[in-house]
Parts: C-alpha cells; structure tokens; sequence
C-alpha cells in the first residue's frame, strides 16, 4: 500500500486502534468508522497497531478528512523499528531491583493498588532514556539470571526455550509502544478502542502527558483473548500425558492470560470514563479492575436512513436464506452455521446459507470451513460470499445468524433490524437484550427472533425453521426489530453520548484547542 498517509503536528483526538481500523472491516472498525466520520470538527490521529506488515492487506476503509495524522506500528517487527544489535551487557541494577520487587509483590499477594503502583513505576521507566530499557532486557546477564530464576522457581513446563522466548515475545512490544508513547504528537485527548496492547499505549500516554484517556471496550479484551489462548494451537503445552489435568491451563497459557490481565488494569487505573456496551460487560469491567464510578453504558447505534428503504424491497414471504455476516475466524464459530445449515437444508431443501466476510484472517480455519461444507454436501447450498455490503443482502435475505461463541453487541443485528430482518443467535453478549428487549418497556415491544445456546447446531436449526415456516411469526419478529432499534438503537443517540464525552474529556485536557474549532 502507498506510504504517503497524513502526518500532522497536533491533533484533537488520538484513536488507539489494535488490530481494526482502516484494515479490518466490520464490527469495531465499523463503529470507528462512525466515530471519525460523526465529529468532522475534531481532528483525529490514528495509532494502528499490528502483529506483523505482512498480516494486512490494504486499506478496507478510505480515511476521512479530518483524520489528520496516521502512523502504524508493528508489535512484533520491533528488530525492524529499532535497529537493535545483539551485545552483551550488564544490564542497569536500578531498572533490574525495579522489576525483582514487582515479580516480589506479585509473589506476594500484595494488594492490586501496591502493585499496580510498581507496575506503573515500571512502566515509566520503559521510556526513552529511563533505567528499563529493551537492550538490557534482551541482552543483559541481569535479565537473563531473573528469567532462570523465574523458571526454576515457577515453572512446572520442562522447556526453558519455550519459556525464554514466549517470555521475549510477550514483553518486548511494550518498549515499542513506551516509543510510540514518547514520539506521538500533541494531542488534546486519547481514545482506545480496547484495552491490550493498545490499553497499554492510552495509560502510558495519560500517564506521562496527562490527557484525558477514554476507552470503548465493544468486547471485553481481556476474556476474549482467554477464549483465543484456549482455542489456540502456537502455545506449547510441553507436559507429557501424565502430568496434564484438563482442569489446569498450561504454563504459557496462564503468563499470557496474567499479562493481558495486568495490561487491562493498567489501562483502567488511567481511563476516565470507561464505556461498555451493555451493562453485563460494565459489571465484567469492574470485575477485572475498573472503578465503580467510572464506568457506564453507552450502546451501539445505526443509520436508519441506510437501512430503512431496504424493507420495501423485499419479498412478500420470507426468502429461505440464512445469512451470517462476520470474519471467518474462530470466535465466530462458523463451523456450528454450517452444520446448522444441514439439518436447514434436510428439511427445506431450497434453503440457502450465506457467509459474508472476509477469509485472510485466519486461512487455516477458513480451509476447515470449506471443507466441512464440502464433506456434508453442501456444497450448493452454503456460499462463502467474502466481504460484501450489508445494503446488498438485506433485501435478499430472511434471516441474520450469529453463532459467535463471544460477542459484545453485535452492530449487524442492529443492521438488519434496521430493514426489518430478524435475528437467530446465540445467547453471547447483549444478544439475548437485543432479542427479547432490556426492560419491561422493551420487552412490550416482543420478540426479534431467537435466542439459542452456543455450539447447538441443531437448536439453531429448530429456531431458524420455525421463524421461516409461519411468514405471521416471521413479521411480527421484523416489526419488534424495526421498533426496538428505532427507539433504543439509532445513531443519533450514540453520536450525542459521545459528543458529551469529547467535550468533558476537552474541558479536563491540559492542552487547549491547536486551530479553532
């Protein structure tokens, strides 16, 4: 892709992306999309954080105008970045005693406060020019005598490289943000798309300049990355047959999930406020760290004018097309959709199951895919559509499915609400709010489909069946759709929660406003 994005000296707003926008299409990237797009009097720097250049393609979005700045960082190409050479050295002992009296504190049970404060020590000293720098923790005896003692002490796995580089992979991307962090320009507020990586980067920003932090979590990052290590296959688990208990996760499992753990607090200890979806994820993030009076609720919302007109384009009865729109990856479980799609099939062989999204994330699970439709024969009646937009199904279709096994709140219900489609999915996130409405006031307004458990094709099944057999039952889910996300659901009411949150979050920075507003 061109090299020539926008560079500026100052901006408004800076957006923390890991992952999302602009090379990932749907879901959060979506919603960054309206973000952006809403408040063409901010001027907004985009952070990209990735894995690997070679992991993304090109851009899925054109940047707006008012995105004023862009850079993009690789976590894992941090040689690249940095032009380090291997040379041995002693290592600092003030950052070394530092990091042993963290480790200690952990060891110790000590309270979280206690150690989030050592925790935020060392996180400061991560900066350019502090005692914490990326040489001696890759090169130095001191490091490498704490990672020996680590590993005698703690670990029960027998390979000390899978330790000593998981070890490596895992920490160093935090120098190259405490650089990302150091070099960044001015900016008058700081906004995360989700904690990690990029949560790690907004408090340290908060942290050392002082500006307002503020983050979005759609999806609880810290679960949804423990949904990933357990489904994950590139973590070693070198325990033999003897001593594996399917109740305890491995060694490198359990690091990475206390790490991502540690990175989501780090992140709430800076963030003001701290936005969920829906209230079950507002009390997840009080579980995991956030304080209390901080938190609160701010849903998803969708254009209405984009979707509306595509009601009258439908067919009179309900078109026996099942359509899950997403990634194909994993979490998304596309594999249930499919063998769903059989039982579907049996008894309506006319019926069709649509997947729209794109493949390049995950190949390899995208090969599983095609192939599980090819060994249940459905090859003439499951299509993988790649990414399409969702204007050009809606009128096609007669029911959105979702069969994710983790989701937040789900922007494609809302879209297909919005043309009046109903909804099978499983009981993940707000999905089942979404279905059968929050409180009595949205429950008067009746069911927009079904609600059926994770990973049950064949309820699934059942529930998509019954919508598209009875067209009486069918219109009725589509009037509670239309009606829900009309009254709860709409754009215009997220955009003015936000445009709140920008203006407090404005009124508390310590730097004023770089052009007129």
């Amino acid at each position: 892709m061109s090299t020539a994005h926008p560079k500026a000296q100052m901006a408004d707003i800076a957006l923390l992306l890991e992952g999302t926008f602009p090379y990932v299409s749907g879901g959060v990237s979506s919603w960054i999309n309206q973000i952006i797009r809403a408040y063409p009097q901010y001027r907004f720097a985009l952070v990209f954080l990735g894995s690997r250049r070679s992991d993304y393609a090109e851009f899925r979005y054109a940047l707006p105008d008012n995105v004023v700045h862009f850079e993009e960082h690789y976590l894992y190409e941090i040689f690249e970045q940095t032009h380090l050479e291997p040379a041995a050295r002693p290592g600092n002992p003030q950052g070394a005693a530092l990091v042993q009296e963290l480790i200690d504190s952990f060891r110790r049970g000590d309270s979280r406060a206690q150690s989030m404060e050592l925790f935020h020590a060392v996180a400061q000293q991560m900066l350019p020019g502090g005692c914490l720098q990326l040489e001696d923790f890759l090169y130095s005896e001191r490091a490498w005598n704490l990672l020996c003692d680590i590993y005698r002490e703690h670990c029960a796995d027998p390979s000390f490289v899978d330790f000593f580089w998981t070890s490596r992979i895992m920490y160093q991307p935090l120098w190259l943000l405490a650089r990302v962090a150091h070099g960044l320009i001015p900016v008058r507020v700081v906004h995360c798309a989700s904690t990690g990586y990029a949560g790690f980067l907004g408090g340290l920003l908060a942290h050392t300049r002082g500006v307002p932090l503020i983050l979005s979590e759609h999806g609880i990052y810290t679960k949804e990355r423990k949904i990933d290590l357990f489904k994950s296959e590139w973590i070693r688990d070198n325990r033999n047959v003897f001593q594996r208990d399917p109740t305890e996760l491995s060694y490198f499992r359990q690091m990475w999930i206390q790490f991502f753990e540690w990175l989501g607090r780090y992140c709430y200890a800076h963030a003001d406020p701290i936005i969920a979806l829906y209230e079950a994820n507002r009390l997840r993030q009080v579980q995991d760290g956030a304080a209390p009076e901080r938190t609160f609720n701010i849903p998803n919302g969708i254009a209405l004018h984009r979707f509306a007109p595509l009601r009258a384009q439908r067919p009179a009865d309900p078109p026996p097309v099942l359509c899950l729109i997403g990634r194909v990856v994993p979490i998304k479980d596309i594999k249930t959709f499919i063998r769903a799609m059989r039982r579907v099939v049996n008894q309506r062989p006319e019926a069709q199951g649509w997947i729209a999204g794109p493949e390049d994330e995950d190949r390899a699970y995208a090969e599983e895919c095609h192939n599980l439709v090819r060994s249940l024969g459905l090859q003439e009646h499951v299509h993988f559509l790649g990414f399409r937009k969702v204007e050009e199904l809606m009128p096609q279709i007669g029911l959105v499915v979702l069969s994710s096994i983790s989701e937040a709140l789900p922007l494609v219900l809302l879209e297909g609400y919005a043309a009046g489609v109903p909804t099978v999915t499983t009981d993940v996130g707000s999905c089942r709010q979404l279905v059968e409405g929050l409180d009595d006031e949205d429950r008067a307004l009746g069911c927009s489909g079904a609600v059926v458990p994770i990973a049950q094709p064949q309820q699934l099944a059942d529930a998509a069946l019954a919508l598209l057999a009875d067209t009486a039952t069918w219109n009725a889910a589509s009037q509670a759709s239309i009606a829900r996300v009309e009254r709860y659901y709409t754009d215009t009411m997220m955009f003015d929660r936000y445009r709140k949150v920008y203006e407090n979050a404005f009124a508390h920075s310590p730097l004023e406003a770089p052009w007129p507003a």
